[in-house]
């Protein structure tokens, strides 16, 4: 039917034609093996954002269990410590009553803003930071109120 030398002639077609076929089915064996690698690593970012996220809302728990315990200690007068100058201006810059620079300083402007506190708190205004004062403007510390 065919003669040998139309079989001759056709052969190379053939093999490239089924070679090709081969090349594609290999090709597409390579992009599904990515996709698979892609969806695992996506997987596992996943996970570990899951992670992150957990380590995060335990940090922020930790840090507020820790502000309040400090705070619950200057209610109840349990801080034997005098307050460092540093630590009541940012308490009264964070209560809103010292626009200065946290220096470490008592200054005429740090005993404004203690004695603007103490008279706003009901407290004895003498512009020095005792317990009762302390008891009440510790509680700003740690967190920004105005």
């Amino acid at each position: 039917m065919f003669n040998k030398k139309t079989v001759l002639l056709l052969m190379p077609f053939l093999i490239i034609g089924l070679s090709g076929c081969a090349t594609a089915r290999k090709k597409d064996l390579e992009r599904q093996a990515l996709k698979n690698q892609i969806s695992v690593l996506e997987a596992q970012i996943q996970v570990k954002d899951r992670e992150i996220s957990s380590l995060r809302d335990a940090l922020d728990e930790a840090g507020l269990e820790k502000r309040e315990a400090l705070a619950k200690k200057a209610l109840v007068g349990e801080v034997k410590s005098r307050p460092k100058a540093k630590d009541i201006q940012l308490a009264l810059k964070n209560a809103g009553y010292y626009a200065g620079v946290v220096d470490g300083k008592i200054g005429k402007a740090t005993r404004s803003a203690i004695r603007a506190f103490q008279k706003a708190n009901g407290l004895a205004v003498d512009g020095k930071v005792g317990k009762q004062t302390w008891a009440l403007l510790g509680n700003y510390l740690y967190q920004k109120v105005k």
